[in-house]
């Protein structure tokens, strides 16, 4: 066991997933959560769109996209046939794909670590507390 683990607990890295439907305004809202445990070979994708939210900050934002950019992030962490070419990916590099930057209206944050017994759990409370 090293420094990082407990008998319990294993590390985990989190990157929220980030609506800029203005992107000349720098506003953004969060809308999910990437939650990746090499330990689990668990990566999970949680979201949750505030649609009024959403057009109070561009009352002309495509939604339909937004949702669907985002269940294509959720498509791509269960790695099943939906998520395409990422389904032949293991889940460190499907994470890998979802963290790294890109000028589309849907963006990931930077990248958080923890410690973590359920990444399941963790994926849940974190959209709770950072974008519910």
């Amino acid at each position: 066991m090293n420094a990082q683990e407990t008998p319990d607990r294993d590390v985990f890295e989190y990157a929220l997933l980030r609506v800029v439907p203005r992107v000349e305004r720098g506003e953004t809202m969060n809308a999910g959560v990437v939650v990746y445990c090499r330990a689990r070979s668990a990566v999970l994708a949680r979201t949750h769109l505030d649609e009024e939210r959403l057009r109070a900050l561009d009352p002309e934002a495509d939604v339909a996209g937004v949702r669907a950019a985002l269940r294509a992030a959720e498509r791509v962490c269960d790695g099943g046939e939906e998520a395409g070419q990422a389904a032949e990916d293991g889940p460190g590099r499907r994470f890998r794909w979802l963290v790294a930057p890109r000028s589309t209206v849907v963006q990931p944050g930077p990248v958080h670590t923890g410690l973590t017994a359920d990444p399941e759990g963790e994926a849940e409370r974190l959209l709770d507390l950072l974008v519910r």
